[in-house]
């Protein structure tokens, strides 16, 4: 018995079936219409549940500058207390089918803020690292102590001198062949340095703020 061929159509030498999801799409373009692909609505979903997830990282003051719906809000809350995976995971596709409610603002002030969270991390993560390199250099030389006190003329220049001192003595090993030790003054060397460059970096803030 013969199959019962397919209705259907040709374009550009590709058969496309009647009813397919190609079929959809042809169409939608012929009658001039924008409507996503079930492709495209897959993704989109998939993408929206994915910055629903990454919500649950925004810090309070930010999320609470997107005046997101209560009902999301509770649901976030909620999937923060779910341990169970599976239970975890049915949570997560709840606060996805909610992110699709959402309108285009809404979505893209959430991912203004999750870009704005990670730009303030990378510049926390500098200042550290600036601060580990002018706590090793105040140790290991006076003129580094100079230099400090030139550009932070605030600083208890008594205090620092004593405390790169004392960072030094601790840093000798009592023994031939030992790590060096790093005491208290060590690491109040680098709160100290942290908190200046802290108000360095407050001040610079103000200024382009009130320009």
């Amino acid at each position: 018995m013969s199959r019962k061929p397919k209705k259907g159509y040709f374009v550009r030498g590709q058969f496309v079936a009647e009813g397919s999801e190609l079929d959809l799409e042809l169409k939608a373009e012929l009658k001039g219409t924008t409507e996503l692909s079930k492709t495209d609505l897959k993704k989109e979903s998939a993408e929206q549940q994915q910055l629903g997830e990454a919500l649950l990282t925004l810090r309070p003051d930010l999320l609470d500058r997107l005046d997101l719906p209560e009902k999301l809000l509770e649901a976030l809350a909620e999937v923060r207390r779910i341990t169970n995976f599976e239970g975890r995971r049915r949570q997560m596709q709840f606060i996805g089918k909610l992110m699709r409610k959402l309108d285009d603002e809404v979505l893209e002030a959430a991912r203004a803020a999750l870009v704005e969270q990670h730009s303030g991390s990378a510049r926390e993560t500098i200042a550290l690292h600036l601060a580990e390199q002018w706590r090793d250099r105040l140790i290991e030389s006076d003129d580094a102590v100079a230099e400090w006190l030139t550009l932070h003329p605030d600083t208890d220049s008594q205090q620092l001198r004593a405390l790169a001192r004392q960072a030094r003595k601790d840093a000798k090993p009592s023994k031939p062949g030992e790590a060096a030790r790093h005491g208290r003054a060590y690491r109040e060397i680098f709160q100290l340095v942290r908190e200046a460059l802290s108000r360095d970096a407050a001040q610079v803030d103000g200024g382009t703020d009130g320009e």
